[in-house]
C-alpha cells in the first residue's frame, strides 16, 4: 500500500510543494471512521495555522464529517507556554465530553538546507578537457552568488489519533511529508492538505474513495 501511495504522489503531485516520504498505519486497523475530529496545526505562524486548519476542516465538511479547528476550541492563551501532562490529560477528557473521537495533528519536525551544483551531468562527466577549460567553466564559484541553488526542505508529520471512550487512545496513522522550499504559504497548504486527504483515502481512514464515488454516480 505504501508503494502505491508513493507512486500516486510522484505522478499527480510531481510539481507540488509537498511530497509523501513515509506512511504508517496501525496494523490492527482496517477501516477507521470518526464522527467528530479535532484538527490541530502546530506552528508559530498564525496565518498558516488558520489557513491549514480551515482547509482541512473544509475537506471533512465536504464528506459530512463533523470537525473543529483547534483555534476555535483552545483558549487564546493555550499555546503561549509549555503545558504539563496533567493539563493535556484534562484536554483529552474535555474532548471526550464534547463527543470528539479523533485528533488529526500536524507539525514541522525538522528542516534542512540543500545547495546543488548548477551543472549538467554532461559537464560533470566531461573528462576530456584540461585545466584551462575546467577553470573557465567553474570560475563563477568565486564571484557569482547564484552559482549554487539554495533551497530549504521542511520535514512535516501528520498523525491521526483515536480518543474513543472505552478504547485505548492510540495512534491510527502517521504520514511524513516533505515540504519543498515553500515560497507561497497558501499554495503549500493546499498541496499539503490534498496529499494528506489522498493518503488517508488510500488507507480507508475517515476519507473513503468508495463513498465519494457513489455520491457522484461513478
Amino acid at each position: 500500500m505504501k508503494k502505491l501511495i508513493l507512486v500516486f504522489t510522484i505522478v499527480f503531485f510531481g510539481c507540488s510543494s509537498a511530497e509523501l516520504v513515509d506512511n504508517w498505519k496501525n496494523p490492527d486497523i482496517v477501516i477507521f471512521d470518526a464522527s467528530k475530529v479535532l484538527v490541530v496545526g502546530m506552528t508559530q505562524n498564525e496565518d498558516a495555522r488558520v489557513d491549514f486548519e480551515s482547509r482541512l476542516k473544509a475537506e471533512f465538511d465536504k464528506r459530512g464529517v463533523e470537525s473543529m479547528r483547534s483555534i476555535d476550541l483552545f483558549d487564546v492563551n493555550f499555546t503561549d507556554y509549555k503545558r504539563t501532562e496533567k493539563e493535556l490529560d484534562d484536554v483529552e477528557r474535555s474532548l471526550l465530553d464534547k463527543d470528539f473521537d479523533a485528533i488529526l495533528i500536524t507539525k514541522i519536525i525538522g528542516s534542512e538546507n540543500r545547495q546543488p551544483f548548477l551543472k549538467t551531468m554532461t559537464q560533470l562527466n566531461n573528462n576530456r578537457n584540461g585545466f584551462k577549460e575546467d577553470y573557465l567553466r567553474d570560475q563563477p564559484i568565486y564571484y557569482d552568488p547564484e552559482y549554487y541553488e539554495s533551497y530549504t526542505i521542511y520535514h512535516a508529520e501528520t498523525s491521526l489519533y483515536c480518543i474513543c471512550e472505552g478504547k485505548e487512545r492510540s495512534l491510527i496513522w502517521r504520514g511524513r511529508i516533505d515540504i519543498l522550499d515553500p515560497n507561497d504559504i497558501a499554495e503549500t497548504v493546499d498541496d499539503y492538505v490534498k496529499l494528506v486527504v489522498m493518503a488517508m483515502e488510500e488507507q480507508d481512514l475517515i476519507f473513503h474513495k468508495e463513498a465519494e464515488n457513489e455520491g457522484i454516480g461513478i
